[in-house]
């Protein structure tokens, strides 16, 4: 069998149509070896490779056979169960990553979001358990300066004059420090600071329309909303602190690049690295 010719399986009742060289990826897998040898346990059925094994779990199989690496849906549990599925199948390469399930589990990812509004500033600060996740929310959040004569809170016209991009206050790697509004400086002038946070182009200057598209955006992101509370009554200070579940980066397999003599790529024998 030549290795771009149509194979097609049926697991336990489901049918899986893939090409040969898939199934050889790995030569010394029970798989490869059902194309060229006789195996009690595949029958040949009108041209069909019948196996009596689970089809649900097959379908990760097949998967990692296409990608070599693993991505399970945030609900999996059966990891033993597909664990022992890969070892039948002889590719020990994926019941090894199975076997380290405490790395394919999703982990519960918290984010903190403080909010103090004082006379015509409001003030934000944001903790996240997940550094990633704060330097990508960071990427999203601009602030703008700009002085103006005359211009109150509410206004709903921004500065004539250029406005001059601020950096964002990071105290570490898990929070981030910023704050809009108005605020008087020499004179008549009125030193206006703007937040934007993309998609969204506008550039507020109100607190609360600030929150309001902060919490917006991160329930957009899959976050939800736990719990909100008063810190500081005095200070005028809320938390809304909020959870989701984080999938873990993908485990992948690398293999050699020279071909074996099956066609398919040699698996190497220290196979284990995080996926991007």
């Amino acid at each position: 069998m030549s290795s771009r010719e149509v194979v097609v399986l049926s697991v336990g009742g489901v049918r899986f149509v893939t090409w040969a060289s898939t199934l050889r990826r790995f030569p010394e897998s029970r798989l490869a070896r059902m194309l060229s040898d006789d195996d009690r346990e595949f029958k040949l059925v009108n041209g069909e490779f019948f196996v009596d094994r689970d089809g649900t779990l097959f379908s990760y199989i097949m998967d990692f056979l296409r990608t070599l690496q693993v991505s399970l849906p945030p609900d999996f549990s059966d990891y033993q169960r597909l664990q022992r599925e890969a070892e039948f199948y002889g590719l020990y390469p994926l019941a090894s990553l199975l076997s380290q399930e405490h790395l394919l589990k999703p982990r519960m990812e918290i984010l903190e979001v403080r909010f103090s509004l004082q006379e015509m500033q409001a003030f934000f600060r944001i903790f996240g358990s997940c550094s990633t996740t704060v330097e990508a929310l960071a990427e999203q959040i601009s602030v703008f300066t700009g002085q103006q004569s005359g211009q109150s809170w509410n206004s709903p016209f921004p500065s004539q004059k250029p406005l001059v991009p601020l950096p964002l206050e990071r105290p570490s790697h898990h929070d981030m420090v910023f704050q809009c509004g108005t605020d008087y400086a020499a004179g008549d002038q009125i030193v206006t600071r703007y937040v934007s946070i993309k998609p969204d182009t506008r550039k507020l200057i109100n607190g609360t329309n600030v929150l309001g598209l902060l919490l917006h955006t991160l329930l957009k992101d899959g976050f939800r909303l736990v719990s909100t509370r008063t810190v500081s009554s005095k200070d005028k200070v809320e938390c809304y602190c909020l959870e989701r579940l984080k999938r873990p980066a993908s485990l992948r397999v690398t293999v050699d690049q020279p071909l074996g003599s099956s066609g398919a790529p040699q698996p190497k024998r220290n196979p284990v690295q995080k996926g991007k």
